[in-house]
């Protein structure tokens, strides 16, 4: 089985069609999006139905901070960019979409893998995993052999042995990596709709249970377009300029 993992869409339509697009040119059989379907981006309500669509036809949806404020309104976490965003993203969502959202699970088990949005140690709390000490702490509250996670917006790897700490390992985009032996592995997603890794194009992943290979992802897509539409909806401009950085 081969299976794509979309990560931090955050509303941004372009970014999401050129990920499926390029997605639909390889064999997937199924499709697992990690979290924070909104927020940032003008297009929420395409953002949600999609998504809503590959969920009807089997694919795994993790529920995301930015989707959680969005359904339910509440934002005092957010800083003054999301937070004018989500409460955009609020009254855009009618009442079926917040709660498509509010009802998605915090972590999905399958197989050996887990999957959640932050991590696993405490999906709740909303924590990143940008070291690999967080790495570590998150693959030691879970027994599954693979965590596939989102929310720091760059992508990264992380193993660790059964008596050893974790480590950090940086993938190379397109290259197949053997995700085998005896210990643990976190994989970070890139964000689809908002990288943050200097590099603007979207980001998701391909793992192949038969091989055991993950391989990270790049596509370009019209940033232009989410740009303006981020115009046009009068959101903070911050969000428009960091895509073309991805930063």
């Amino acid at each position: 089985m081969r299976i794509a993992f979309l990560s931090d869409i955050h509303g941004n339509r372009e970014a999401l069609d050129a990920c499926l697009a390029h997605a639909g040119r390889q064999t997937i059989d199924r499709f697992v999006f990690l979290g924070d379907l909104v927020g940032y981006g003008a297009d929420p309500v395409y953002i949600v139905d999609k998504v809503n669509e590959f969920k009807d036809r089997g694919a795994l949806v993790i529920l995301g901070n930015h989707d959680l404020a969005a359904a339910t309104g509440d934002t005092s976490n957010m800083n003054e960019y999301a937070k004018a965003a989500l409460d955009w993203t609020f009254r855009e969502l009618d009442a079926d979409a917040r709660a498509f959202l509010k009802n998605l699970p915090m972590s999905e088990a399958d197989e050996d893998r887990l999957y959640v949005h932050a991590d696993a140690f405490s999906p709740t709390a909303w924590n990143y995993v940008t070291d690999a000490s967080r790495a570590e702490r998150s693959m030691r509250a879970t027994t599954k052999r693979l965590t596939l996670c989102g929310h720091v917006h760059r992508p990264a790897l992380y193993h660790m042995m059964p008596t050893k700490p974790a480590v950090h390992f940086l993938p190379q985009t397109g290259a197949g990596i053997p995700v085998v032996g005896n210990r643990q592995w976190l994989a970070v997603m890139g964000a689809v709709g908002q990288p943050r890794d200097e590099n603007p194009a979207a980001a998701y992943g391909v793992f192949d249970t038969a091989t055991q290979e993950l391989t990270y992802l790049r596509v370009p897509y019209d940033i232009e377009s989410a740009v303006e539409k981020i115009h046009a909806a009068k959101l903070p401009r911050i969000l428009a300029a960091r895509l073309f950085v991805g930063r």
